[in-house]
This record gives structure tokens, sequence and C-alpha cells, in this order.
């Protein structure tokens, strides 16, 4: 039996136990009464507080679902992200999804194993993504630019650990004013299969770019993207307009973009359509396809080993894009190994297709269209091009290289070069944006012994060998050919030597009808042999002047001199015509060309103006011996030309030497308004009138 003493010591004790009893009673029926009266959605008023306050915009859930565990589940339900202040009047939320749920592994992360989110799962997200065309939009939270750049020059972020990723009817809306853009990204993913792993998918419709976009593309997981170690495979296509893009192959790390393995594929009518998708201007081209590798290093995006056609040329080389820098920088090396001239019209400002067909009339004799430099301050760029055959109609050329680079809007073309039989065409330029829209422009085209049977094979007239040489520059701001040589200074000088028939030739550089007039003023007899032309010529504020004018034959030759205004497109000239040989017939001597360049009177001065016109067109003077080492260079050494400048220096045709009248200046053969050298005023003649006695002239009774 229990002795008194211990039964009056658990007496004792008795009232301790029954008041922890007690409490732990209490407290156990406290914790199943909160279990079975907890509510979680007390939470969603202070989550939808701290949410709105972080995203600067109102956020609201319906429910929380929490599901403690080593592997903890929250799932919100019907959650909406409003619209920031400013776009109030937009139909639909920023972001919204049914329901948003997320599993974390809180014994991995407690351990000290990092963070690792097993599954995340959305149910219809929709989001509605706004830029305007001030560059205000409402996918800013708030952060400054400077803030931004501060937080991401200071921190690494770390992704977690990703399992499954599971999102179902996705639709994201993207109106992107700058980019012209209105169009919805559809995203789904697909579970694993097997030993397969899932997708994701998305698929593009809409516009992009003022232009109607489709796409589908497949890739790999989601999951997949944070494993470098695993390939992540991407099969895509995309129609913007009438431009076609394929993609395929795999990527190591697609998100820093690195071990890439694609095959891009672009075809379309037409590369400037391009811009669109890539932001790299090109010029108007024919209809391309062209298949290459995409690939990225460090900071350049890579286009490399591409083929591919434009119109009837082909076309490959290596394109790198950084497009970190401001504005991006471009660095292209192109290639062709057959080109036609016409496919590369758009790089040097020309027309093609419709356009060309649609261009207005000019009121010019020189293109009067404005240059076409497309976007030059979206990119600055070097490109090489080397084209190793060219065909072309027109003119003939055996290759074509050239260099150019774009810089700040500026282009610096360093060279462009042809090759023709022996010949060479070698061209430099700069071009520099004003504000008005116009280029300060610097231009050299230098031409050496090139063939010049080569360029004239696009005409049925002439026949016969021949070499062309000499040099063109012009100093001047314009926008298209024509206000440049108008506001230009510069010159040309020309020199063809041996150039064939004559009769065949000169209405071929001239034009068919005014050659032929010019050849029947100047008497020179039919199918005379082309010894030597010499031209020397500065121009002068768009006035394009005279220094040496000649024109040899086998039995003639002919001088010149006199002003051609590109300013207002007139001329004003004289050329006179003399026997080299003793002759029986008389040749017409002087003749005055004057007029709208469209469409000049020819005024033969001798029969019209008096027979003294013919001894003051005997003035017109040919000293060009300075012109001897460009004849040299340009058409070679002992050539017909080199005797024939010296022979009209030493033997002028008319047996007077030269005198103080040569050089550029007004006409030596009086006008039709001035004064004859009797002092008589002579009759202002109407065009008119001017027909009638040319037409006495070259048909006589």
């Amino acid at each position: 039996m229990m002795s008194d003493a211990s039964s009056q010591k658990v007496r004792r004790k008795h009232p301790v136990l029954k008041v922890a009893g007690g409490f732990l009673g209490a407290l156990a029926i406290a914790i199943i009464v909160l279990v079975f009266v907890w509510q979680w959605d007390w939470f969603v008023p202070l989550i939808n507080r701290k949410a709105s306050a972080a995203l600067h915009r109102p956020v609201s859930i319906a429910h929380l679902h929490v599901s403690p565990g080593l592997r903890t589940s929250v799932t919100v339900d019907d959650l909406k992200i409003s619209q920031p202040e400013g776009f109030e009047k937009e139909k639909s939320d920023f972001a919204s999804a049914k329901s948003l749920t997320v599993k974390v592994d809180v014994w991995r992360y407690l351990t000290g194993r990092g963070l690792f989110i097993p599954v995340i799962r959305m149910d219809t997200p929709r989001g509605d993504i706004i830029s305007l065309m001030n560059g205000r939009n409402n996918y800013t939270f708030g952060d400054t630019p400077k803030d931004n750049q501060s937080a991401s020059s200071s921190s690494t972020t770390t992704l977690p650990d990703l399992g499954e990723i599971d999102i179902q009817n996705a639709d994201i809306h993207l109106a992107l004013a700058q980019l012209k853009t209105d169009m919805h990204v559809l995203v789904h993913t697909t579970p694993a299969q097997a030993n397969q792993k899932g997708n994701v998918v998305v698929d593009l419709k809409g516009r992009y770019a003022q232009a109607p976009i489709n796409g589908h593309i497949v890739g790999g997981a989601l999951l997949s993207l944070t494993k470098p170690a695993e390939p992540y495979p991407i099969d895509g296509r995309i129609a913007n307009g009438p431009t076609y893009v394929t993609l395929k192959g795999t990527v190591d790390d697609p998100l820093h973009f690195k071990g890439t393995k694609l095959a891009l594929h672009f075809a379309g009518p037409d590369m400037s359509l391009l811009y669109g998708l890539t932001g790299v201007p090109v010029p108007h081209t024919p209809a391309y396809s062209i298949t290459g590798n995409l690939g990225y290093s460090e900071n350049a995006i890579r286009f490399q080993k591409f083929e591919g056609k434009m119109g009837s040329s082909d076309i490959g080389g290596d394109i790198n894009v950084n497009p970190h820098l401001k504005p991006p920088f471009v660095e292209a090396a192109l290639h062709s190994h057959s080109v036609d001239l016409a496919d590369l019209g758009g790089f040097i400002g020309a027309k093609t297709g419709e356009a060309k067909k649609t261009a207005p009339p000019s009121k010019s004799v020189l293109p009067d269209q404005k240059i076409n430099v497309p976007k030059l301050n979206a990119v600055n760029a070097h490109v090489t091009y080397h084209g190793d055959h060219i065909r072309n109609k027109d003119l003939p050329l055996d290759n074509i290289d050239t260099e150019f680079e774009v810089k700040d809007g500026a282009i610096d073309l360093k060279h462009l070069t042809f090759a023709t039989g022996s010949g060479k065409i070698s061209a430099a330029a700069a071009l520099e944006p004003t504000k008005n829209e116009q280029f300060r422009t610097k231009f050299r085209l230098d031409v050496s012994r090139l063939p010049l049977s080569q360029i004239m094979k696009a005409t049925d007239t002439f026949k016969g060998e021949g070499t062309i040489g000499g040099h063109v520059t012009l100093t001047s701001i314009g926008n298209s050919v024509a206000s440049l040589v108008a506001n230009g200074d510069g010159g040309t000088t020309l020199v063809l030597d041996r150039g064939g028939d004559v009769t065949a030739l000169l209405p071929d550089l001239l034009g068919l009808k005014l050659g032929s007039a010019v050849l029947s003023a100047l008497g020179i007899p039919d199918r005379s042999k082309l010894e030597c032309l010499v031209a020397d010529m500065p121009l002068d504020n768009g006035i394009l002047k005279t220094k040496s004018l000649l024109l040899q034959t086998e039995t003639t030759r002919t001088t010149g001199t006199g002003t051609v205004n590109f300013r207002n497109d007139t001329l004003d000239y004289a050329v006179t015509t003399r026997s080299i040989h003793p002759q029986i017939l008389s040749l017409p001597g002087a003749v005055h060309i004057f007029g709208p360049l469209s469409g000049p009177n020819i005024l033969p001065g001798a029969e019209l103006v008096g027979r003294v016109a013919a001894s003051v067109g005997l003035g017109v003077l040919f000293p060009p011996a300075a012109l001897i080492p460009t004849i040299q260079l340009g058409v070679g050494e002992g050539s017909a030309c080199e005797r024939a400048v010296r022979e009209a220096n030493t033997n002028p045709a008319a047996g007077i030497a030269p005198g103080s009248t040569t050089g550029g200046g007004t006409s030596s053969v009086p006008h039709p308004s001035k004064s004859t050298s009797s002092g008589k005023p002579a009759k202002r003649l109407t065009p008119a009138q001017v027909k009638k006695a040319w037409a006495q002239k070259t048909n006589p009774k």
C-alpha cells in the first residue's frame, strides 16, 4: 500500500497537472477550431495593397490557397493587374489569369541548397502591352531608367531551378505604335510524353510593321531554358506581309543566346521590307531567297556563310550586327559570282520595278529623283562587296569591287571599281546629310583605258574600236543628281581615242536627234573615222565651261568653246570644223548651238550670220598641251589623241596660230541677237525662223 506521505505528495501535485492538462486541451481545441475556421483569404486585402503599391497600379486576387508542407503550394484565383495611370480607358486589364499556382521546395531552401520551384502553372493568362507614339507605355513599373541601370549593374539575377511549367491558353496583345504593330502572341505548353519532354508553342497573329504577320514557333520545354548543358530546339516560321522567314536548329544557352546552331532562311520580293523585322536598313532590291547560319558571339549577332539569289544575281557572305551600340553597328562582307547591275540599282540610288515605272517625268535633262538613301541614322556600317562577273546589257563589265562606311548618317564611299577588258572605272564619294534632307557631296570618277566597244554594245549603230579615259570631279550640296550638278563645282576631262565611225558614235553620245543635226551642221563627211575627241570642261557653280574641245577625224578637225548651264538646262556653244588637208569643197565653218538642252537650236554661223562668222570662228582655239599626261594615262602613250593635240598646237587646221580668245567664256561665234563684226545688229530670229533656215541649209533646193 502507498504510504500516507506518498499519497499526500501526489495530492499536492494534482492541481498543477490539472492546470497543464487543461491548457494543452484548450490549445488542442483551439488548433482544431482554427483548422476548421482558418481562411487564407484573410490575407487577400494585405496582398492586394502590397502588390498594388509595388506595381504602381491596382492589383487584386479573389482567393488565396496555401497547402503548407515540405513542398508548399500557393494558388491565387482570378488575378487581375489593372492598367496604370493614363491607360484607364483600355478595354482589357494589363494582365490577368484565371489561376496561378507556384510550388516551392521549402525544405531544400531551408537547408541551403538553393531555391527550387517544382511547378509553375498558369491558366488562361492574358496581357495587354501598349506603347504609344510619344514613347509612353503601360509596362514601366515606376522605376526610372537610372534606377534600372544602377540595379542591373549592381546585382546579378540568379534564376531558380525550375521543374514543370504549364501554360494554357495564354494570349498577349501587343500594340506598339512606333513599330506600327498590333498583334496577338498565343502561347501554350504541351505535356511531356514518355521519353519526350514537353514543348512551348507560340503563334503570332495580327500586324507587324504595318504588314500582316502570321507565325508558328515550337520550342523545347521551358524548363530547358535554364539548363545550358541541354541544347534547346527551335523550329519556327514567320510570314510578315510578303516576307517569309524560317528558323530551325538548337541553342546551347538560349538565355544568353550562345552555342547557336540555327539555319535561318529569308525570302521575299524586296529586301527593304526586312527593316521591320531586323532593324537593319537595306535599299530596294528585286526578289530574293537567302539561307545562312545564325549565331551569337559576345556582342555580335552573326549571319554567316549565307548564300542565295537576288533577282538574277547570286549573293553570299557574312553579316555581323552589334545591337548593343547606339546606333547598332553592322559589318558585312558580301560577294557574288555573277551579278546583274540592275539588281544593285537600289544600292546606288536607282529605282527598281514599279517604282521606276511610276516615276513622274523629269523636267531636267539629268535625273532629279531624290537620292534613295535608306534610314542612314538607323545604323553605322562597314560594308565590302565583290562581284566576279557582271551581266549588264547597257554597260558590260568584268567585275565590281566596293567598300563603304556609314557613320552618324554620313556615307563614305571609299571606292567603287569596275573592270572591263584592259580598262577600269573607279569612283569615290562622300555624302554628309544636312538639316534640309540634302547632302554635302564630294565625288570623283576616274576612267582609264576603257574599251569603247564595251560600253557601246547596247547600241546597234556603233561599229569599231576605241579607248576612252578621263575623270569627273564634283563638290556640291543637293538631294539629286540634277541638283548636285546645278549647285556644284568641279569639272570633266574626257579623252576618246580612235572611236570608230563618227556618224554612228556622236548621235549615240549626244542623243540621236541632236547628234545627227550637229554632224550635219559641221559638214563632217559620212563614215568619217574618229581619230580623237578631247574635252576639258570645268564646272563652276553649275555652269560647265570649256577650256579645250577637239574632235578630229581622218580629214577634219573640229574645235569648240562655250558653256552648258545646268542651273537652267541651257547651252550656248560654238564649234568650227576645218579640213586638215587641202580640199576643194568648202566646210560650213562656225556653228552656233544654243537654247534648252532638251531641244537646242543649231544655227550655221556662216550662212545665217555672215561669212565673217567663219573667220571669227577660226579663233576657237585649242592649246591643251597640259592634257598630254591625262591623255597618256587615259588611253595610252602614243595614241592618236596625243598626236592630234600636238598637231593642233603646232599646225592649226585653219593655218592660224592660237590667239588670246582661247578658253572658257562666251562663244566666239556671234549670237543672232548680237552685232556682227560690221557693227550692224543681226536680226533676232524666232524659233520658227531658225527651223526654216536650218531646213533650207540641210535640204537646199
